[in-house]
């Protein structure tokens, strides 16, 4: 289960909250006016998160590739884009 907190009574007591998140692998959703705003992770999730993020976009790159039609060279779509 996720603890709600909001932004006030985070800013009162962070250091401890920061302790949760850390040491005790606690997440922690920050509200304001009732709506949640933000999401406090250890940094353990936080990279497992990244690396999912990595491996979905590593399929989706795969899939493009195998898709048929002319592969155009990053350089190109740079140019394109005007980057």
């Amino acid at each position: 289960m996720v603890t709600k907190i909001s932004t006030a009574d985070a800013r009162k007591n962070f250091a401890d909250i920061v302790n949760k998140v850390a040491y005790g692998k606690e997440s922690i959703v920050l509200t304001r006016r009732g709506q949640d705003v933000a999401a406090l992770v250890s940094i353990d999730e936080l990279e497992l998160l990244q690396q999912i993020e990595d491996y979905i976009d590593i399929e989706d790159a795969k899939k493009a590739l195998q898709e048929p039609g002319e592969n155009i060279s990053a350089d190109e779509v740079w140019k394109q884009l005007g980057l």
